[in-house]
């Protein structure tokens, strides 16, 4: 199975979700996309013939020139009046490598490398009419229903807790029965 045709399949196949990407890319942001568990959820959705509500929708970005969480409120705010009934969260991922005291990310792409799982370490953007996707370790986990945490927090990283408590308190499994979880 080609993952990305797929992965582009069901995005465009959703009409909220698509209007999520055109009011993101409307923002003109640098390095944006939207990422992590709205796409993740959408997917294992589909795997499990499921309709889960959204839960957030996490929108990344890089600027160096302006790391205030004031901006990424005023952003989330603007998103809000467009599309209030989304749960949205904006993120800029020049300072995010504060959250787990690592080195400075150099990119979204980066930042989206150091999320803990490989189902989670996934983005998309329309560009130009086209969805681009950004998945640092690939789309085969996500796909074939396996967590399993990135390498910046598999079992000999400091991060690896993180990892393990986001398994439990997420519960995924709850929900979407076919995942497979591994702890390291």
């Amino acid at each position: 199975m080609n993952y990305e045709l797929e992965l582009t399949k069901i995005i465009k196949s959703d009409d909220v979700f698509m209007s999520i990407l055109k009011n993101v890319q409307a923002l003109q942001l640098n390095d944006c996309w939207v990422a992590a568990g709205v796409i993740r959820n959408k997917v294992w959705d589909y795997l499990h013939n499921l309709q889960t509500e959204i839960n957030d929708i996490d929108v990344i970005y890089f600027d160096k020139s302006d790391r205030s969480t004031e901006t990424e409120k005023f952003l989330e705010s603007k998103l809000q009046h467009i599309m209030p009934t989304q749960p949205w969260s904006v993120k800029n991922q020049a300072r995010m490598h504060i959250k787990n005291k690592v080195s400075p990310y150099l990119s979204s792409f980066d930042g989206v490398a150091h999320f803990p799982e490989t189902p989670t370490a996934i983005a998309v953007r329309l560009n130009n009419e086209k969805i681009e996707i950004m998945a640092p370790y690939g789309l085969g986990d996500l796909f074939e229903g396996i967590v399993r945490p990135t390498p910046p927090f598999n079992r000999n990283s400091n991060l690896h807790t993180i990892y393990l408590n986001r398994i439990q308190n997420k519960n995924w499994c709850s929900i979407w029965h076919n995942l497979i979880i591994k702890s390291e």
